[in-house]
């Protein structure tokens, strides 16, 4: 079991300054209450999804488990027309299937051309727009995505960070969120931006033992629910009904900070990958010296980066 546990804090009422004085600031997960959202939590029914989106094909994850594993892929990539896939994500079992009658179904909308375009429900749902609005916490400016996302019930996303702050907002359904601070990254097990954790309700302490070290953070979130998720903060969600939501990213540095080819919002900032380069040619010139030396200067190494690095501002 994961150290530590914490409740995300719920305000209902919250004002756009309010926010921005008091709550932004301490880059920390909240729950928002009350905040008008427009139409969409009543109108976004399975029929009135499925006739707004119509036979629009869409590109989607199946898996015949659960627990979704970006790191193994144990899931497969299909394509079913929207109102196709909105009644199935919505069944408990299907009489129509790709692997078996109770795999689940994940949707995360993409851009018209993934490689070039985010993606923008806005954009790729016109007959939907009308319905939705988005909180007017930051600057248009900022914006970057908002992404549609459709889920199976019972259906559990891998452990992730993203490089964006953004507004995770329940339309239907009810979700359970698990959140871990950026100051607990080193007890994840990370590859690359996800947790290779993916049991975080009963993992496998023999094999990640530090993770009994990360502090656990957590909220349920219901229809009409906003959770603020702070860049780099993991996150993992767990549907534990079908349901709806859309993301909207924004950008909380300024542009240059980010990869110009980033599409999905989660490639690590342009310095990052920098030092990252550097650090891998530091560490195979390194591997030229014995291991008695290497382990010496390598232990220096990490004293001098948390000297320099680390923040003392922080918990």
């Amino acid at each position: 079991m994961a150290g530590q546990r914490l409740p995300v804090p719920r305000l209902e009422g919250v004002s756009q300054e309010h926010f921005l004085q008091h709550l932004y600031p301490q880059r920390k997960p909240v729950v928002l209450e009350g905040i008008d959202l427009g139409t969409c939590t009543s109108k976004w029914t399975v029929d009135y999804l499925s006739k707004i989106g119509g036979g629009r094909e869409v590109k989607i994850h199946v898996a015949a488990v659960a627990q979704m594993d970006f790191i193994s892929k144990n899931f497969v990539y299909r394509t079913l027309p929207f109102d196709k896939l909105v009644q199935r994500a919505a069944e408990e079992k299907h009489k129509e299937f790709f692997i078996s009658e109770d795999e689940k179904y994940y949707l995360r909308s993409l851009g018209e051309d993934p490689r070039k375009d985010v993606a923008d429900i806005r954009k790729q749902f016109p007959l939907l727009e009308g319905d939705i609005k988005f909180p007017k916490f930051f600057k248009e400016e900022q914006f970057f995505s908002s992404v549609f996302r459709i889920s199976s019930p019972g259906l559990q996303l891998w452990t992730h960070y993203d490089v964006m702050d953004n507004f995770l907002i329940q339309v239907t359904g009810k979700k359970r969120v698990v959140l871990f601070s950026p100051r607990d990254a080193q007890y994840l097990y990370l590859s690359g931006t996800k947790s290779e954790v993916l049991n975080i309700d009963d993992p496998d302490l023999a094999k990640y033992p530090l993770f009994s070290k990360a502090r656990r953070y957590e909220c349920s979130l219901n229809a009409g629910d906003v959770l603020f998720i702070p860049a780099l903060w993991f996150h993992n969600v767990i549907s534990e009904e079908f349901g709806v939501g859309v993301n909207v990213f924004w950008k909380h540095l300024p542009s240059e900070c980010y990869d110009k080819t980033d599409t999905y919002g989660n490639k690590d900032l342009t310095a990052a990958s920098r030092a990252a380069q550097i650090l891998d040619r530091a560490l195979k010139t390194l591997a030229e010296l014995p291991e008695e030396y290497r382990d010496f200067y390598a232990r220096r190494m990490v004293l001098h980066i948390q000297d320099k690095a680390y923040s003392k501002n922080f918990e």
